[in-house]
């Protein structure tokens, strides 16, 4: 594990919720051609090549029917694709698109949606709960790297009795355990 990180928890969760530090080279946001520089991860927080966060074990604090909720940007999805894998789960789905309201110059199209994916370990985790949360969310961008609201409810809403924690946490969440750079190590 990278040595910022502090060690996963000694406990078993049959939801995982994970922002990863996607690695891009370096490479920072721009608005265009003779546009100023917009930011980009790696000036918000370290960021991680996707062989190194492969080598983690997941599976360690994995139940063995657990649901693996990651959030990964489109130049990034074969990469979390492999991630998942490698963390001990198979590929299931997309589980939300994010439509941020606001577009970034992209390579190809005008870049506007962020994708979290769904991967499963074993069945998925019973007692289920709601089963008519909508996959399209739409919530205006706010800072770097902030997720929306109602995709962390939706998962509550889904998995309400089940034990959770966010990897690379930001911030506490009530019901979450949480992990990552900004945040201790929490049990709830």
């Amino acid at each position: 594990m990278a040595p910022l990180y502090t060690p996963f928890p000694n406990k078993k969760y049959s939801i995982i919720y994970a922002d990863p530090p996607w690695d891009y080279k370096g490479q920072l946001q721009h608005t265009g051609k003779g546009g100023k520089e917009s930011g980009g991860a790696i000036r918000h927080y370290p960021t991680l090549p996707v062989s190194e966060m492969e080598a983690w074990d997941v599976a360690a604090i994995s139940e063995e029917n657990c649901l693996l909720f990651m959030w990964s940007s489109s130049p990034h999805l074969d990469q979390a694709i492999r991630l998942g894998k490698a963390w001990g789960f198979q590929w299931a789905t997309v589980a939300f698109v994010w439509d941020k309201e606001r577009v970034n110059p992209g390579f190809y199209t005008m870049s506007q949606c962020e994708l979290c994916l769904v991967f499963k370990r074993g069945n998925i985790p019973q007692p289920r709960g709601a089963r008519n949360i909508r996959q399209l969310v739409k919530a205006k961008r706010t800072r770097h790297s902030e997720k929306p609201e109602d995709v962390r409810q939706g998962i509550e809403a889904m998995f309400p009795g089940h034990c959770k924690i966010e990897l690379f946490a930001r911030r506490q969440y009530d019901g979450w355990d949480a992990w990552g750079l900004e945040v201790s190590l929490t049990d709830n």
